[in-house]
């Protein structure tokens, strides 16, 4: 009798033992299709992104949208993602986003601005999602695998992006596709010669092309928003209210940097291009004016830094970012300043990166000089 009871017992836990086992094994299991079903949407970003705008875009045509479809699309595939930028960067897009949704299937917001917004708030969201995993590849340096996914991921987001890129390069004659190619190939090589320096200068490169596409966008003549919203609401007032949503959400991915540096030039966009602002009272030579005063002294306040982290890695990496901020306005300032002054300033910028690197002050002071002499004259040209 004992030895039954025992070998019930026995019987017993090593059924509850394998049971556990199971479960574990389950649980695994589950984890791990999670982990791969997290990794698909990861790698299908670009397809839901693609499907709900081809359903948001049947309103161009008179269409009827099906804001359920694309409210589940969002919600299920991308919402998460979103929220964690909006943490990460204190921004409430995924509000505006699901107001805009919720706004164009009760018919209380055009349906084409509701696109609109969700279009360029995404792009926002796909672009700090780059520089996330930017981020992400400082903080991982050393773990060659770890760095490589991450700029991959980079590489994927971008590629949803590079669309908006070959738009302004075909509107301005710009190379900016090729540019920022050539930024991830230098990162790439950096990863491969354990260089963090060259990584950090590459990331830069891509990420203020990408912001000089979202200002060509915006604020550049002729072919920004600004320029776009004026010309409409001559014309046609709903149309002009389509092309000033456009310009006020490609803007939010520019209104953070500039507000850090020149708030009153970054308010004094946003409010232009909000759609509260009665559209025939937009001033595109006023917007494109504090674009450029407000990335000048981005520019100013980047060439500080460097000579504040003078001998240090930093120095020249804002160095780099000093002429990339130059670059980003560089057809308005030579509008500015003429073509021979704005040649010396790239020059100039040019040479007092090479200094920066080499850690030659003698080098470096004068020409520091004569940059900030010169984007103060273009901030003064641009009121």
């Amino acid at each position: 009798m004992a030895g039954t009871v025992l070998t019930a017992c026995n019987t017993s836990e090593k059924q509850a033992s394998e049971g556990a086992e199971e479960k574990k094994q389950e649980q695994t299991v589950n984890k791990e299709e999670t982990k791969k079903e997290s990794e698909i949407k990861e790698v299908n970003y670009a397809q839901v992104f693609q499907e709900a705008i081809t359903e948001l875009e049947k309103a161009k045509e008179g269409k009827e949208v099906d804001y359920d479809k694309v409210t589940d699309l969002y919600k299920n595939n991308l919402q998460s993602l979103v929220q964690d930028r909006d943490a990460e960067f204190e921004d409430k897009l995924d509000q505006h986003i699901t107001t805009a949704l919720q706004a164009g299937k009760e018919g209380t917001m055009d349906k084409v601005v509701v696109k609109q917004i969700f279009d360029k708030l995404m792009q926002k969201v796909f672009y700090t999602t780059m520089k996330h995993d930017f981020t992400e590849v400082d903080e991982k340096w050393g773990n060659k695998e770890d760095v490589t996914k991450e700029i991959e991921e980079a590489k994927g987001y971008y590629a949803i992006l590079q669309s908006t890129v070959e738009k302004r390069d075909t509107a301005y004659g710009t190379n900016m596709v090729d540019v920022i190619a050539g930024g991830f190939a230098e990162m790439e090589k950096a990863v491969e010669a354990d260089d963090q320096v060259g990584f950090s200068l590459g990331k830069q490169v891509v990420d203020k092309t990408i912001m000089k596409t979202f200002y060509l966008a915006t604020g550049a003549v002729p072919n920004g928003y600004a320029t776009k919203v004026a010309d409409a609401a001559k014309k046609d007032k709903e149309e002009a209210k389509v092309e000033q949503a456009e310009g006020w959400a490609f803007y939010q991915s520019l209104f953070g940097y500039l507000n850090g540096h020149a708030p009153e030039e970054a308010a004094f966009i946003q409010q232009q291009f909000d759609l509260q602002t009665d559209s025939a009272k937009l001033d595109p030579a006023e917007v494109n004016k504090a674009f450029v005063r407000g990335f000048s002294k981005i520019a100013l306040d980047e060439y500080k830094e460097s000579e504040e982290f003078w001998g240090e890695d930093k120095s020249p990496i804002t160095a780099l970012e000093g002429a990339l901020f130059i670059d980003i306005i560089g057809e308005d300032i030579k509008g500015l300043i003429g073509e021979a002054e704005y040649s010396k300033l790239t020059d100039n910028a040019q040479q007092y990166l090479e200094a920066a690197k080499a850690k030659d002050k003698k080098a470096g002071e004068p020409l520091l000089k004569e940059l900030q002499a010169t984007l103060q004259s273009v901030i003064e040209k641009a009121k």
